[in-house]
């Protein structure tokens, strides 16, 4: 089918609204949320450019518009909250690049910006290969059924073995073993946009829809805290549920991205693995509106959580599952973060058969992820309808890649304060990567347990914003 004409960003935004059933409503017209840049001029603004490419080369284009897809994605949110002076200034395409302004990460070519995935070559292609646990590392043997020479770092391990199969037979083996690994697709004619979202069951909600809706949190590393943080910039009262035994793991790392995607949210530790603990998570669960979750749909199954129940009753409760590769089927068992899930979609940059290819931004499925989480759960909760939500990592990333045609006339050159991008309507700096000021430092782990526990209680409590 010939490639779709590329789009503006109120063009996405409307069909992202469009796809949550929520009737075209007047978008911003400001130029701050929406200055009318081409994708590739898009793409040089966000940041995500400077990460993209060879370390010691020029930076490079993305595949598809995904800059474009987050300011469309950033539109649609400001239009879901008009009131909101945050989301009235959001810069979609700068979220691409947050974590690495905060962590001073640069482009590494087929290394991650972050250092834990890498692009390797099996016997018929490219894998992306995430090892970012100490316990990922430590599968490799069993997933590679070799054993390392003496003092051979893990990736030199990797490298070594892969080219003896085929990258088909090394992701259904890694899946198996709980590793997060994608091949990089072959290049293909532009698909039909992949639809972003499922929309599972749910009942609408027995009253009107309020301004500040009620949302626990479960969610962890990127794309959900992102994606509650966003709700929380709409006016909604954000709970953040940790368990004692397994905290966000986002908590060890760079304390400035962590306070970015956690600040203004309320924390509340229980333990999970006993009986009054559990009582406290279901009796949050009833409180949410709106729940968030990034967890494979066996780990809520362990505990006794069914979201299908949970969206039913008449209670018009959103439910929100963010996964790497979607909820059903097989599928629904595989672990996926942003780069690897981001590389299976197609989001890499390609030099020719033999030399490696390169990432494109850092984690790019993440705050891609994140921006349209929070559309359609916003969307779905001022509509009233209650459901259970199915965003993947993967899915959101094909979506957006597909969404236009390839811009033509588009150079790229060096200038004497960095590089430039040419398009057919102006010249574009490449601009390093940036983050929005902090509401402050996030809460610490549990702070809010008592005070929140207690109000939940009480069913006649008129809130619990702080």
């Amino acid at each position: 089918m010939p490639a779709p004409l590329t789009p503006s960003a109120s063009d996405y935004a409307r069909d992202l609204l469009a796809d949550c059933g929520v009737a075209p409503a007047p978008l911003p017209k400001s130029s701050a949320l929406d200055p009318g840049l081409s994708p590739a001029a898009e793409w040089a603004r966000s940041g995500a450019m400077s990460l993209t490419g060879p370390a010691a080369g020029p930076p490079a284009l993305s595949p598809g518009p995904l800059a474009l897809a987050a300011r469309g994605a950033a539109l649609a949110l400001a239009s879901l909250a008009p009131e909101s002076p945050d989301l009235a200034r959001l810069d979609g395409p700068a979220l691409l690049g947050e974590r690495a302004a905060r962590m001073n990460l640069t482009r590494r070519g087929p290394i991650a910006p972050g250092g834990g995935c890498r692009l390797l070559a099996a016997r018929d292609g490219w894998l992306a290969v995430n090892l970012p646990r100490s316990d990922d590392r430590e599968l490799l043997p069993a997933w590679l059924e070799r054993t390392p020479q003496p003092g051979e770092d893990p990736w030199a391990f990797a490298e070594r073995v892969l080219p003896q199969r085929t990258t088909e037979a090394w992701v259904n083996r890694g899946r198996l073993l709980g590793l997060a690994l994608a091949a990089l697709p072959a290049p293909a004619p532009s698909p039909a946009p992949e639809p972003w979202l499922r929309i599972g069951p749910g009942t609408p909600r027995p009253g009107p829809a309020s301004t500040s809706p009620r949302v626990l949190d479960l969610s962890s590393l990127w794309a959900g805290p992102l994606c509650a943080q966003l709700l929380a910039a709409a006016g909604a009262d954000v709970i953040k549920l940790e368990s004692r035994g397994r905290p966000d793991g986002a908590r060890r790392g760079e304390t400035g991205f962590y306070d970015l995607m956690n600040a203004g949210k309320q924390s509340v530790v229980l333990d999970l693995d006993s009986r009054p603990g559990m009582a406290e998570f279901h009796r949050l669960l009833e409180w949410a509106e709106i729940v968030v979750e990034s967890a494979r749909p066996r780990a809520l199954a362990q505990l006794g959580i069914s979201a299908e129940d949970l969206v039913g009753g008449g209670s018009g409760r959103v439910w929100l599952s963010i996964t790497g590769h979607g909820r059903q089927g097989e599928c629904g068992h595989w672990v996926g973060f942003g780069d690897d899930a981001a590389v299976g979609a197609g989001a890499a940059i390609r030099y020719g058969d033999s030399a490696p290819p390169s990432f494109c931004g850092d984690a790019i499925a993440d705050p891609l992820t994140g921006l349209h989480a929070a559309v359609a759960s916003l969307a779905h909760h001022r509509r009233g309808r209650g459901a259970l939500l199915d965003v993947s990592l993967s899915a959101v990333t094909r979506h957006a890649l597909a969404a236009a045609g390839p811009e033509t006339g588009v150079e790229i050159a060096a200038h004497h304060r960095g590089w430039q991008v040419l398009t057919a309507t102006g010249v574009e700096a490449v601009a390093p990567p940036r983050a929005r000021e902090s509401r402050g430092p996030a809460a610490a782990l549990g702070a809010d347990t008592a005070r929140l526990l207690a109000a939940v209680a009480q069913p006649t409590q008129p809130g619990t914003r702080s």
